[in-house]
Parts: structure tokens; C-alpha cells; sequence
């Protein structure tokens, strides 16, 4: 039976205003996530993904509702040490989050902190870069690094503390194509080889489009939720919500206004080039 590592309950948040009334940012979301998924969240800027992304590791504690991680309530402060052992962050800049000058020394950083035996950091250490592809850079200055290998890093810091959930926030939005991609089959291998949950909050469609389950949120609420492929066919709807759909969704979908029967699951390039073989066949 599959294991529930995130749940939320009716989870509300607002941020404090100087005056007047706040602004409801989360309103009601109702969420699982199982243990070993590799789930993403989109939506526009202001439709309450990053909020979101920042109770799952009680950065953030709700306004109303709860969050659990791995049955932890979230709101206990004696708990927050445990909330952030099972789930790591990553944010869009990795600048923020690199503190060493050398990068062995920063992937070294959390778990120093966390008090774990020195063989065990070494072994934790050298496991992370290997993982993200950057162990060849281990002696290097981070600040020489590029974007994508920049983030590369970042991401192995927070392997390195050993969680079983990493969300990550736009961790792709200052980067070039090549670190995105980079940075995306780092993502994917994480989930894939190393069982870890992965929370990606994104604003790309192609990026949304590589998870297993897809979560669509608009102000505040989930719009929609279920595989990719499922939700991405929700074309007009998605539309409505001021999101665009993978580009080759959008011309199976243009070819279906004009008549075709062209198929709107098809989301990868390669499926697509077969389906059009076939329509043309």
C-alpha cells in the first residue's frame, strides 16, 4: 500500500497586511502526496503555488487547516527539526543557498549542522554529487560553476541531509535551456533512482509535463489534478485559468478544431511525430 508522506487539510494562509484586510493566498486545499512520487505544481504567478510549497516544510505554518509530514503536524515547533529532515527545499536562486567556498564544504554544510558522524558526511557527501553529476567538481569554487551546475549543487546539499521529500520552488527560473535540462534530469533521476519525493513548483508546461501527477492551482485553490496527459486535455479550461499548454497539445489540439482527429495525450515530441505519421498515414 502506497504511503502518504504530505497531507493537507483545508489548509488557509494569508500574510499579515499592514492594514486593511489580507488577501486569502491558500483557500481550502485539500492534498496528498504519496511517498515515492514525483508530483508537479503549476500555475501563474499568484495562484498560490510557492505558498504552497512553503508549508511543506513548515517555512510557513497555515492561517487555518493543517499540514502533516509523514504524520507530524507541522504547527508543533518541537517538531520542526524533523518536519525539515523529511523535507528539503530548493528555491530559485541558488546563490541563496550556497555558503561555502569550495563545493564538497557546502554539501558538507547541513549535515555538519544536523550533527552527523564525519565518515557519514563524507559517504552522504560524496553520494549527493555523484547523484546531481558534479562529484568531478568537488574541489571547485561554486562561484565559477554555471547556473544549471550552481543549482546542480544546491540540490546535492539538500540530498545530503538525507530527506525523503525535496520540494523544489522554480528551481529551473534563472536559468539558460542547457541548466533547465540539466537540472531536470537531476530531478528526475532523484525520484527515479534514489525513491525520494519530488515536489516541483513550476510555471513551464514541458516541465510539468515530465511528473507523474500534475496539480494545477489558481487563486489559491487546485484547479485541477491528475497524469499530465490527462490534465494537459483540459485545453479551453487551462486556458480560461491564463495557462498556456505544451506546444505539442496545442497543435493536436489546433488540428482537432480543424477537423482531425489528432490525439491530445500525445506529449512528448516523439508521440507526437507518431501521431501525425499516423493521421497522415
Amino acid at each position: 500500500m502506497e504511503q502518504t508522506i504530505i497531507k493537507t487539510e483545508d489548509l488557509r494562509f494569508s500574510y499579515p497586511a499592514a492594514e486593511g484586510v489580507s488577501p486569502v493566498v491558500l483557500d481550502g486545499v485539500d492534498l496528498q502526496i504519496e511517498a515515492g512520487s514525483f508530483v508537479a505544481v503549476l500555475g501563474h504567478n499568484g495562484s498560490g503555488k510557492s505558498t504552497l510549497a512553503k508549508h511543506l516544510n513548515a517555512i510557513l505554518l497555515p492561517s487555518g487547516g493543517k499540514v502533516w509530514v509523514d504524520g507530524i503536524d507541522t504547527s508543533g515547533e518541537a517538531c520542526l527539526l524533523d518536519v525539515r529532515r523529511t523535507v528539503g527545499m530548493v528555491f530559485q536562486n541558488p546563490d541563496n543557498q550556497i555558503v561555502a567556498n569550495v563545493v564538497e564544504e557546502d554539501v558538507a554544510f547541513a549535515p555538519e549542522n544536523l550533527g552527523v558522524p564525519h565518515e557519514e558526511i563524507r559517504r552522504r557527501v560524496d553520494d549527493a554529487l555523484k547523484l546531481v553529476g558534479m562529484y568531478e567538481y568537488r574541489t571547485h569554487a561554486p562561484h565559477l560553476l554555471s547556473g544549471g551546475q550552481k543549482q546542480r549543487v544546491a540540490i546535492a546539499g539538500v540530498i545530503a541531509m538525507a530527506p525523503r521529500c525535496i520540494v523544489l520552488d522554480e528551481p529551473t527560473a534563472m536559468l539558460d535551456p542547457t541548466g533547465r535540462r540539466e537540472v531536470l534530469d537531476t530531478i528526475r533521476r532523484l525520484n527515479e533512482t534514489a525513491g525520494v519525493t519530488v515536489v516541483l513548483i513550476t510555471h513551464h508546461m514541458d516541465e510539468a509535463a515530465q511528473a507523474q501527477r500534475l496539480i494545477v492551482m489558481a487563486e489559491g485553490k487546485i484547479a485541477a489534478d491528475g497524469p499530465p496527459a490527462q490534465v494537459f486535455q483540459q485545453v479551453e479550461y487551462l486556458k480560461s485559468l491564463g495557462l498556456a499548454v505544451p506546444e505539442t497539445v496545442e497543435l493536436c489540439w489546433a488540428l482537432r478544431q480543424a477537423g482531425l482527429d489528432a490525439p491530445l495525450d500525445a506529449l512528448s515530441d516523439e508521440a507526437c511525430a507518431q501521431a501525425l505519421l499516423e493521421l497522415l498515414g
